[in-house]
């Protein structure tokens, strides 16, 4: 198992995940709202839990190429399917390089970020990683150990935006998957 919030590519991983986690970890490079509409039966949603300014974590900092402490845009929500919460994601973009882009994100509201950054063809994907997220990272009601999560950086220069999704239990439970 790696080391709490070490963000690993797949190729990285100490030992082999099981196939349908790292299916839904790794394999799966396009819009994860997309796929959580689909094992919904449509029932999908968005609830938003916290959006403003805060300064950056260490972690993503380095993965934005920002200074330690830099301050940014934060959206924390939760990915829900039938009303439940699935996903718990965090994304975040660096105040300064998001202030130079047209890009607002202060009004998505419900809407799912994913689908906005998968309709501009302009974004760009880096590579998915993942890793054990912490669980004092995650809101109070789903600080659970040890829960799966993986991220990716979308690019449009001069933007960054970090998309950090966790795997709640109740997701796996939905696609029949042992977590």
């Amino acid at each position: 198992m790696p080391e709490l919030h070490t963000w690993l590519t797949a190729n990285q991983l100490p030992t082999p995940l099981d196939p349908l986690q790292h299916d839904w970890l790794y394999v799966d490079k396009g819009s994860l709202t997309r796929r959580l509409t689909e094992l919904a039966g449509g029932a999908f949603s968005v609830t938003p839990l916290v959006e403003g300014w805060q300064l950056l974590r260490d972690d993503e900092c380095s993965a934005l190429g920002v200074a330690g402490g830099s301050e940014g845009w934060v959206r924390e929500v939760y990915l829900c399917g039938h009303g439940r919460p699935w996903v718990f994601a965090r994304s975040v973009a660096a105040r300064a390089a998001l202030e130079r882009s047209d890009m607002d994100l202060q009004r998505l509201g419900s809407r799912s970020l994913g689908e906005l950054l998968f309709s501009d063809p302009a974004f760009t994907r880096g590579t998915l990683q993942a890793c054990r997220y912490p669980a004092a990272w995650l809101p109070p009601e789903h600080r659970h150990p040890d829960l799966w999560a993986r991220r990716s950086r979308f690019s449009r220069e001069p933007l960054g935006v970090l998309v950090a999704e966790v795997f709640l239990p109740e997701l796996w439970q939905a696609a029949g998957i042992a977590p």
